[in-house]
């Protein structure tokens, strides 16, 4: 019953503020669980500029997102009281009033560790910052330097990585596997977001959301390559990802105490999924071991998605788009669990 009434005193929250943004501005940087695009401006195969990504958005056309429709943080940006999306940071939209909105300087294939973002020649978490320092400089040049500052202190910042450094970095790359634990990956990718954290903070950024790892071990692509010996998700995986967000939890508790003012939230994106592939006629999806774009069996070379990829006939009734990413109907499970969070961050 308490935890019922906490998410009704949510909802109306949000719908007091319908006509309203709770936050001046939305700021995201990550991988392609948030790019809007940059990467489409950028010399890599990651990209979602063709169909069948896009192909329930508004428009019915690519966005960049890697997705049939919404991500997740579209969804949140809706439900905080945005009309218009931030832009991708790279793209022409990016300039004017639009950057009033904020800036996504997410890449799809980035992470924490650089060299993930290397290996897919994409844009690197350490340069995704030094954007945003660029940003301020034009956010200044549109609002005033007092507006501006007033923006970046009240935005809500977005930090989703940490799958494409174990998916498409440690578990692939024997430079690394055999020379760290999973253990000592991960602290390495802790302390990275830690000082990460630290940067935004001497930005001006005080209420931060970051994402969990998923149960990777259960995302198509990992059934297909790594999970010839198991019949469900690749358990061993999930595991890694669990113990990893233990660690990034306690890091942001850390942080809470060190930084004076600071909001951090860790958004626990790990339940929810599995629950979705554990239970999906729960939820109304039918399928949850596949992606709705794609052969069904391995959706996973670097092309994703592709204009010769088959698609379902109804994306709602699949968990997941391709071989690594939810659909709109799981985005909007995925926002929908995390609103108390979320309302706790921007409150």
């Amino acid at each position: 019953m308490g935890a019922f009434l906490v998410y009704t005193i949510a909802i109306a929250a949000l719908c007091s503020h319908a006509n309203s943004q709770l936050v001046p501005a939305i700021i995201t940087f990550g991988d392609s669980t948030v790019d809007v695009g940059n990467n489409d401006y950028i010399h890599t195969i990651f990209k979602a500029d063709h169909p069948p990504y896009g192909k329930d958005f508004s428009n019915r056309e690519p966005t960049g997102r890697f997705c049939n429709g919404k991500l997740a943080t579209d969804i949140t940006a809706e439900n905080l009281g945005f009309t218009n999306y931030a832009p991708a940071y790279l793209s022409p939209q990016a300039s004017g009033k639009n950057l009033l909105l904020g800036a996504n300087f997410a890449s799809a294939g980035s992470g924490y560790d650089d060299n993930t973002a290397e290996l897919s020649h994409v844009i690197p978490l350490s340069q995704q910052l030094q954007y945003f320092k660029e940003y301020q400089s034009k956010l200044a040049s549109v609002a005033g330097s007092k507006n501006a500052s007033s923006i970046i202190k009240e935005a809500l910042y977005l930090i989703g990585a940490g799958n494409s450094d174990f998916l498409q970095n440690y578990y692939v790359n024997p430079f690394l596997n055999k020379h760290y634990t999973v253990d000592q990956y991960s602290s390495i990718l802790i302390n990275i977001f830690s000082n990460f954290v630290t940067s935004l903070y001497g930005l001006g950024a005080r209420k931060i959301g970051a994402t969990s790892l998923a149960p990777t071990g259960c995302l198509p692509l990992a059934r297909t390559i790594f999970g010839q010996h198991e019949k469900g998700c690749v358990s061993s995986f999930n595991t890694d990802a669990q113990q990893f967000n233990k660690k990034i939890n306690a890091a942001a508790s850390q942080l809470k105490k060190q930084l004076p003012g600071l909001k951090l939230v860790i958004f626990d994106i790990y339940k929810p999924i599995y629950d979705l592939v554990a239970n999906p006629r729960k939820y109304g999806f039918v399928e949850a071991t596949r992606g709705c774009c794609g052969t069904g069996t391995v959706e996973t070379t670097f092309l994703l998605c592709n204009q010769k990829s088959g698609t379902c006939s109804n994306s709602s009734e699949f968990v997941f788009w391709d071989s690594v990413h939810p659909s709109q109907a799981a985005n909007q499970v995925l926002a929908d669990s995390l609103i108390i969070e979320g309302i706790s961050l921007v409150a």
